[in-house]
């Protein structure tokens, strides 16, 4: 393990008085429903569906159905680059920690990590890098090594002392599935995550994903309308215990629906073959604010920070940790 790079993990509460700090990534879904004039009515709205959600999964032994509430925490993770001159930590990646309270018996359960992710340096790989060589390319290409760099920051944090100090398991990540491909159920159905849907071909994303040492499952779970992605680098369905799935299906299921309401919120389930598409116009929406123009706006110009403060002065120092990176 290479000594040059150490991360540093922070950790605040996501409740309806969060307020962004000064060093978050304001393209960060949660940071995005924190500003304007909604922001408490729009973060206290999102974490009664949350728990709304979880508690209608976790119906076991929950008649009135309120037994249990979701506590998110943001982690934020910074990393310090141990080169003459450089004081400054990059703020490398944002995640989201679930935890689980059990109003019945006053128990706290640990979540899952992951969940959200956000990352300035995908922000460059997407936003800037991958623009520009588009831009000169006849049709659609990726740079060499794309994302290769991410990933191995990625792996290298997870493998660190600090996250193994904060957390007990590996990270599982849900995001929306790809527009660009079609998905098609099978007949693998889990109590929990729902039946299991498969694709030919993956997605950009999942190809970006499998460079952290992640890969991918799609799972619709019961009264979803549409499959989610679940990223994971371990065994997801025995790794975990169902309540820790329900955790993160119930936080990410809620962002979605409020992100993409036209796969998410639709009025009408996928079905054994399913192509997603943001064009789809039979969907409802939340009575959450939420700006999806700005937030891409956005994504460039965080982007260009991280090429400007670091992917070009630490070049040469990262092209070399990379090479020797045995992760």
């Amino acid at each position: 393990m290479n000594n040059d790079f150490t991360f540093a993990i922070k950790s605040i509460r996501f409740d309806e008085h969060y307020h962004p700090s000064e060093n978050t990534r304001i393209t960060t879904n949660f940071a995005n429903l924190a500003r304007g004039e909604s922001r408490q009515e729009n973060l206290r709205n999102a974490l009664k569906m949350i728990d709304n959600r979880f508690n209608a999964l976790a119906h076991w032994d929950n008649p009135k159905g309120d037994r249990y509430a979701v506590e998110l925490e943001i982690i934020s993770v910074e990393m310090n680059i141990d080169v003459a001159g450089s004081d400054n930590a990059l703020p490398l990646i944002e995640i989201l920690k679930t935890n689980i309270v059990d109003r019945k018996t006053g128990e706290r359960i640990e979540g899952i990590v992951g969940n959200n992710f956000s990352s300035y340096v995908r922000d460059y790989d997407f936003s800037v890098l991958l623009l520009e060589h588009n831009k000169s390319q006849p049709g659609f290409s990726t740079p060499d090594d794309f994302g290769g760099l991410h990933g191995k920051l990625f792996k290298c944090f997870v493998n660190s002392d600090a996250y193994k100090a904060h957390f007990k398991k590996l990270p599982v990540i849900c995001l929306s599935v790809s527009s660009s491909r079609t998905y098609h159920r099978t007949e693998n159905q889990h109590p929990v995550l729902g039946f299991e849907y498969l694709q030919d071909e993956y997605s950009l994303t999942d190809e970006y994903f499998q460079k952290m040492g992640l890969k991918v499952r799609y799972f619709m779970p019961p009264n979803s309308v549409a499959p989610l992605a679940f990223y994971f680098a371990g065994d997801l369905l025995g790794d975990y215990t169902n309540l820790e799935l329900i955790s993160t299906i119930s936080t990410m299921d809620t962002f979605q629906k409020i992100y993409r309401p036209e796969i998410y919120n639709a009025n009408s389930a996928a079905g054994k073959s399913y192509q997603p598409s943001l064009k789809h116009e039979d969907y409802s929406l939340t009575r959450i604010v939420y700006d999806r123009e700005e937030r891409s706006r956005l994504a460039i110009e965080q982007g260009k920070f991280v090429e400007e403060h670091f992917i070009k002065p630490y070049h040469s120092i990262l092209q070399r940790w990379s090479a020797g990176c045995a992760l």
